[in-house]
């Protein structure tokens, strides 16, 4: 994460990831803008780039080689990324809703969503239909269908309903990878059959008669078959009917018309035109509300209307990301002016291509060579990031605030004071805290809410208090996010011991900056921390926070526990089989995505692990009989093992190879990107016994990673283990495996035995 002295003054959220939002990220990486904060809010981690499609479909380019890393370029941006699905915009109050975690405010928004398909306009197409719009879902249809492929028997039939440049490139890609599917598998290619539909009299109607003529006879060469001047009435499971009563069997149809704007932009009050496309005027913003700007597919510039293609909204990257500035900073925006012409390169699926720019007209396999040389170069803009090992954690300052920014900056950075007087004020944390409401109690005589100095608590009779405290600065600029990880980490010493959460103390620190935005990260963390402290019964009691030049975030918790009942780490026995709940790697993927060598969709599966509580994992184990257990935090997996090993005066055999890995981890210690923890648990490789012969294994590593928010690591009978692990996986952790077994002290020094 990009850190700087200059507090936040200005939010401006980017919702959604498109074309032009990408082109405004890396605007802000080469010229950021002190005070300002962007915050980019997207469904998906990967953003694919509409160009290069076809030839991913046609099987010509990889994933990576056509979607764009939201989650890097954004770290490289020094933006936030949220990875939500947008569902409201509430103008009054300047936020934008979202559907699973609290609303984010905004000073400005830009809204880059693309188009959605109206499939409701035709009857069965929302049930029969696979729109190609959003991308992202349709890829996954397609893979599935692929998928079907390899083991299709028997004719297929695949219509695609909308003849425009979209439509034609989509149909001969498809063709083009399943008649070599086909191939492959030694079955008639004849048996493949394609139909493109669409209401029009012709196809590509925005372009040339020659660029049409060249098509025409492209589709008529490969066989597709036409169905012209015909609107689609109804779509059934296995036929689509047309308004001329003519009848298409079929077994796959797909959707690539009738597109306009999201349901939820109509709630919103801003002018929409009669697609639901949002109304903008040269400066790209809204006719109705000039703190929001759009681009791309999901924005109608009334005075220069142009069709929905991917070049524009490419092109309106750097206006956009300068009038959002010169907003931010108090200045005037500057108007747009699109191209009247532009030049397209229409692939047809077999790296040949058709140029069609006004009246112009050419085709050639060089002119799919040119459009792959421009289209990586284009790629590499925003995937071939810096390592950001040696950067320093800073942004340039020198643009200018103006006068009112400037004073609340000083404000803002004045003196800041010690000791209590760096507590953060009583009104902002009494606004933030406010709208939490956490679990009641009947334990708790005194809580969150109380104007009491500490909380009181009860404890039942014949009943312990299990305590237990976990402290670390953010990891990732998501406030929520971090809140939800914290709790689940300070959570997790309580399950392990087979204690029942009872009380938490929140503490934390705050980066310093004007109320408004403190006040927000202090609601937005405790937020994150509320969901996962209310799952689990555990009220929320009090805490104290401060402020700082990081955030940072942890929690005192307090569990009860009937002392007879307390699940050590002092309790294996030989015959036990090591259990654990989660993948290792946390450590090295988000040492790895600070310096921007991460997969978006790596931290993406390590997230999804650190928000997963081990509750029900916990009281599995103990059902099953779990003679010994405790967490994998800090100290990594052989650290925490070696902690069980000596009270519990065992050894014990290790798997390498049975290790749950999170994706990506192996690369990145590969590479050698490790926690700065690391160093010192590899210190603990002492206990390792002929540790010198598996020092080159490439999951060595991982054995000293230090985990956030680990699984559990238990010893479980034997006999036991396999009902165990298969009741883990149907509770969701379907990474639990069994990695190694209790043996008897054997009398060497070394008590970890390693095996591959």
């Amino acid at each position: 994460m990009q850190t700087t002295e200059q507090p936040v003054l200005q939010d401006i959220v980017l919702v959604g990831g498109g074309h032009s939002h990408v082109g405004v990220l890396k605007r802000f990486a080469m010229n950021p803008v002190p005070g300002v904060r962007l915050t980019l809010i997207c469904r998906d981690t990967h953003t694919p780039y509409s160009g290069m499609l076809p030839g991913y479909i046609a099987g010509h380019y990889q994933y990576d080689d056509v979607h764009i890393d939201l989650s890097r370029l954004a770290e490289y941006a020094g933006a936030r990324f949220y990875r939500d699905e947008v569902i409201g915009l509430d103008r009054s109050a300047q936020v934008v809703r979202c559907k699973g975690r609290p609303e984010v405010r905004y000073d400005l928004v830009s809204i880059n969503i693309g188009s959605s398909p109206r499939l409701a306009d035709v009857d069965g197409a929302a049930e029969y239909a696979t729109a190609v719009k959003p991308i992202n879902r349709f890829d996954s249809h397609w893979q599935r269908l692929l998928d079907r492929m390899g083991a299709h028997i028997g004719p297929l039939s695949i219509a695609i309903v909308g003849a425009g440049a979209g439509g034609v490139e989509l149909t001969l890609a498809m063709q083009y990878r399943l008649q070599r599917l086909f191939a492959q598998r030694g079955v008639d290619c004849s048996q493949l059959t394609f139909h493109l539909v669409d209401t029009a009299a012709q196809i590509l109607p925005t372009h040339n008669p020659r660029v049409r003529k060249a098509f025409e006879d492209i589709l008529r060469e490969r066989g597709v078959n036409l169905h012209l001047g015909s609107a689609v009435t109804q779509v059934g499971a296995h036929r689509l009917m047309l308004d001329d009563n003519e009848s298409i069997a079929v077994d796959e149809v797909l959707w690539a018309t009738h597109a306009g704007g999201q349901p939820w932009l109509r709630e919103s009050g801003l002018a929409l035109d009669e697609h639901g496309f949002i109304k903008v005027g040269d400066t790209l913003q809204s006719l109705d509300d000039p703190r929001v700007f759009a681009a791309g597919d999901i924005a109608h510039m009334v005075n220069h209307p142009r069709e929905k293609a991917g070049v524009f909204a490419v092109r309106q990257g750097r206006p956009l990301a300068d009038n959002l500035c010169r907003l931010a900073q108090g200045q005037a925006p500057k108007p747009y002016h699109p191209q009247k012409r532009w030049l397209a390169l229409i692939s047809t699926g077999d790296r040949f291509a058709v140029a069609s720019r006004g009246n112009a007209f050419a085709q050639g396999r060089w002119l799919w060579r040119w459009k792959d040389w421009i289209d990586r170069r284009f790629m590499a803009k925003f995937n071939e990031l810096p390592d950001m090992a040696g950067a320093v954690g800073s942004v340039d300052t020198g643009a200018a605030l103006n006068e009112q920014d400037a004073l609340q900056a000083v404000s803002a950075l004045a003196m800041r004071c010690g000791g209590c007087g760096a507590k953060v004020g009583s009104t902002v944390l009494s606004r933030a805290l406010g709208k939490l409401q956490p679990v009641q109690r009947d334990d708790v005589l005194v809580g969150l809410h109380a104007p009491d100095d500490a909380a009181v608590l009860t404890v039942p009779a014949g009943k312990a208090v299990v305590h237990t405290v976990d402290f670390f600065r953010a990891f990732i600029d998501d406030p929520y996010i971090v809140g939800k990880v914290a709790a689940n980490h300070s959570l997790g010493d309580i399950y392990a011991m087979g204690a029942e959460p009872q009380s938490a103390t929140a503490i934390a620190t705050i980066p310093y900056g004007i109320e408004s935005k403190t006040e927000d990260t202090v609601y937005q963390m405790m937020a994150g921390a509320l969901e996962v402290l209310n799952a689990a019964g555990c009220a929320l009691v009090g805490g104290h926070t401060g402020e700082g030049r990081e955030l940072a975030v942890g929690f005192a918790v307090n569990g009860l526990i009937d002392p007879d009942k307390v699940l050590s780490k002092g309790g294996l026995k030989p015959g036990d089989v090591l259990v654990v709940t989660k993948p290792l790697g946390t450590g090295t993927l988000f040492a790895a995505h600070g310096r921007l060598q991460a997969k978006g969709r790596w931290i993406d599966g390590a997230l999804n692990s650190m928000v997963q509580s081990s509750q029900a994992a916990a009281v599995c184990l103990r059902e099953h009989g779990a003679t010994a257990c405790t967490d994998i935090t800090g100290f990594g997996l052989l650290g925490h093992l070696l902690e069980m090993t000596k009270p519990s005066d065992v050894d014990v055999e290790l798997e390498l190879s049975a290790l749950p890995i999170l994706e990506g981890a192996e690369e990145t210690v590969a590479e050698g990107i490790l926690s700065s923890l690391q160093p010192e648990n590899v210190r603990l490789r002492r206990g390792i016994r002929d540790q010198q012969v598996w020092g080159q294994h490439p999951r060595y590593p991982l054995l000293f990673d230090p985990q956030t928010a680990g699984g559990l690591l238990a010893g479980v009978p034997e006999g036991r283990v396999e009902s165990c692990l298969q009741e883990l996986h149907r509770l969701g952790y379907s990474s639990a495996v069994a990695i190694g077994k209790v043996l008897a002290r054997s009398g060497e020094l070394e008590p970890i035995i390693i095996r591959g």
